[in-house]
């Protein structure tokens, strides 16, 4: 085979590894190749994905391909997520002048959750521009568990780079990441056992406070995080977690004890009874007063 050159990828980066420029340096240094990067976006990641984007400026990814088509002429590129107008003209651009032997595109769209990564007019702009340098595409289908699709790219990226034709590329790739399933599996966040945790602290933690930020504290994590754990096992906010687990207790209150409804109000942490009965109608649909008469009726 012939000797390897450095193969370039245009990507953003993933803070959890599992995708983006980690995955492809990853996976080639793995198979012997040397990856360079140009950095397209930074993301602020779980894994239970993606909370925030910062897209690098255009000026600044150009200036990245620059530097690393002068100095080290990568044959083959590989491309992946791009998420603004003027990068996917910088990117063009940049393979119009510098020629590489190969370009393989990585269909970057959704991410691993189902969350839209890029918006209409930039698929519109890829598809017209970007698209038609490409040696290769790789669809979004070509695989299911996060960043297999990305992984699978770097590979025949990197088989390209070894002179090999993008049919054999394509089949040692497949193989390669056939290996990578069986040995390795996504990696796992604490969402479930946090979950747990944070109905637990409930519990504890009810008749005093019902402030997300508290339990977030509590927990010792963001209250975004917190949000994205709730949402992917409940389906719901931590607000609307607490408001249900605050008004069955007071229901469990109202309906099992003599206590005066000023007493349930000031035991649970509002600050007066005007404020415990607007609550409680939001969340019922009545007073507290017709619910206690209407168990009785």
């Amino acid at each position: 085979m012939n000797k390897t050159r450095p193969i370039l990828t245009i990507t953003g980066s993933d803070s959890t590894s599992g995708s983006g420029v980690q995955a492809d340096i990853k996976t080639i240094s793995e198979l012997g190749g040397y990856a360079v990067t140009a950095i397209t976006s930074i993301t602020v990641q779980t894994t239970l994905g993606i909370q925030e984007f910062y897209d690098v400026p255009a000026k600044i990814v150009a200036g990245q391909i620059e530097a690393v088509m002068n100095d080290v002429q990568p044959e083959v590129v590989k491309i992946g997520m791009i998420r603004t107008l003027d990068v996917v003209d910088v990117v063009v651009d940049s393979l119009r002048r510098y020629r590489p032997r190969h370009v393989i595109f990585d269909a970057v769209v959704l991410s691993s959750q189902g969350d839209a990564l890029v918006s209409e007019a930039v698929i519109a702009a890829v598809r017209q521009k970007l698209l038609p340098l490409c040696t290769l595409i790789i669809r979004p289908d070509e695989s299911k568990m996060h960043g297999l699709a990305n992984r699978y790219a770097s590979a025949v990226a990197y088989y390209l780079s070894t002179g090999e034709s993008v049919e054999q590329a394509q089949t040692q790739a497949r193989a390669y990441i056939n290996t990578q399933i069986v040995r390795t599996s996504d990696l796992q966040g604490r969402a479930s056992e946090l979950y747990n945790e944070f109905l637990d602290a409930l519990a504890a933690h009810l008749h005093t406070n019902s402030d997300v930020h508290f339990y977030a504290e509590v927990l010792n994590v963001s209250s975004r995080y917190l949000a994205q754990v709730s949402r992917r096992i409940a389906g719901k906010s931590p607000k609307a977690i607490i408001d249900e687990y605050l008004i069955k207790e007071i229901e469990r209150q109202l309906s099992t004890t003599d206590r005066t409804i000023q007493e349930v109000a000031y035991d649970f942490g509002f600050s007066s009874q005007a404020h415990f009965a607007k609550f409680f109608r939001k969340m019922k649909g009545q007073s507290p007063t017709d619910y206690r008469r209407s168990l009785s009726s």
